[in-house]
């Protein structure tokens, strides 16, 4: 929360917009979801944009304090059930925009029906990522279906690899070589966190992608994304799923 205070008191600072405010919220628990966004719809008039951002990559296996795999909690469950929290007060707001970062990861992701939660399987960190990056985009197909006609669009978004903490357990600083041979070219192809979180701020507020939803950009562009992000049925699948494991009445 220092962070997040230090950065709205930027933001408010660079644009005298006094009404920047930070709120706590952890991802990796359905209580802290439900409470924020209770405190949300209570406090503000209107939501006009929801950005789910937040992510861990290739962490151990760890669980959330629901007992969910940390990946696909916080990554995936915990956006699904903010984003339906938030969905009667988007709604009313409308026009309105979702925009769920997913990656280019997702093309390598698969959604197992019999262990979501990698329960049986011996864990496999990289694919639990990309699992969770399908999900998302599996998620903004099923939710701009169910959106149609409300005046409230969801699309997908790989912004592209940033500078920034997410890649802290991907051992790639721990290894000599790494640092050494691949480091420097790797940070030639990095954005900056401000460069990377422009095609966010795009899909948010261009005046020409109004009207336009379901649908998966790469940067600033449209895009294809892989044929099993594309599956109604496991779409549909996912989001009963989904909604059983956090507790959402399903509709």
């Amino acid at each position: 929360m220092e962070k997040c205070e230090a950065a709205a008191k930027d933001i408010r600072g660079e644009t005298l917009n006094h009404r920047v405010n930070a709120r706590h919220l952890d991802l990796a628990s359905l209580k802290s979801i439900r409470e924020f966004a209770a405190k949300i719809i209570e406090e503000e008039e209107r939501v006009h944009v929801l950005v789910n951002n937040a992510a861990v990559m290739r962490c151990p296996h760890w669980t959330t304090e629901d007992g969910f795999e940390m990946q696909l909690g916080v990554n995936y469950l915990g956006h699904f059930l903010l984003t339906n929290l938030l969905l009667d007060k988007l709604k009313a707001s409308a026009p309105s925009r979702v925009i769920n970062l997913s990656s280019l990861a997702h093309i390598a992701g698969h959604i197992d029906f019999d262990d979501l939660n990698w329960e049986k399987r011996k864990y496999d960190t990289k694919a639990a990522y990309c699992q969770s990056k399908l999900a998302l985009v599996l998620f903004t197909k099923e939710l701009s279906r169910r959106l149609q006609g409300t005046g409230v669009t969801v699309n997908a978004l790989h912004p592209g690899v940033a500078r920034t903490e997410l890649g802290r357990h991907t051992g790639m600083h721990k290894s000599a070589f790494s640092s050494f041979t691949l480091g420097p070219i790797f940070w030639l192809l990095v954005k900056s966190p401000e460069l990377a979180a422009q095609p966010s701020t795009y899909l948010a507020v261009a005046e020409e992608l109004e009207g336009i939803s379901g649908k998966y950009f790469d940067g600033l562009k449209e895009k294809a994304p892989a044929p099993e992000a594309e599956d109604e049925e496991v779409a549909r699948w996912l989001w009963a799923e989904s909604a059983r494991l956090v507790g959402l009445e399903m509709s």
